[in-house]
């Protein structure tokens, strides 16, 4: 019975560790995205508003707005998703297949790289 209310205690503390950190990396890639959509002149407050900075983004790697109806297909917006985070690279000179492929296996370390380096926004128009 003493295991018992031990490992209880325990799975819930380790719930609670577990939710602090979640939290705590949602909020550092806010601020992430936030930096990106400064760095290439886009309002940072647009990365917390849904659909609208998917909108953003897509004008920041320079594609067209009708791609955000592309990216609610399933299993197609995959394929566009992938594109749109290598664009990103691109248009921030990361254009390196090592650095590409950070961007997509390794966001959430890849990405504060490129928010918070020297690089600077080059528009590319597709």
């Amino acid at each position: 019975m003493y295991n018992d209310a031990y490992s209880s205690e325990a799975a819930t503390g380790l719930g609670i560790v577990f939710w602090i950190f979640y939290f705590a990396l949602i909020i550092f890639m806010i601020v992430v995205m936030w930096k990106i959509f400064v760095k290439a002149g886009k309002p940072g407050w647009g990365c917390i508003i849904p659909i609208y900075n998917i909108i953003l983004q897509l004008e920041i790697v320079g594609r067209p707005f009708w791609w955000l109806f592309l990216l609610l297909i399933p299993y197609v917006n995959i394929f566009f998703a992938v594109v749109i985070i290598l664009d990103m690279a691109k248009v921030f000179g990361k254009d390196e297949s090592l650095f590409e492929a950070g961007m997509l296996f390794l966001p959430f370390i890849f990405f504060p790289i490129l928010a918070f380096d020297s690089s600077e926004y080059t528009e590319i128009e597709h």
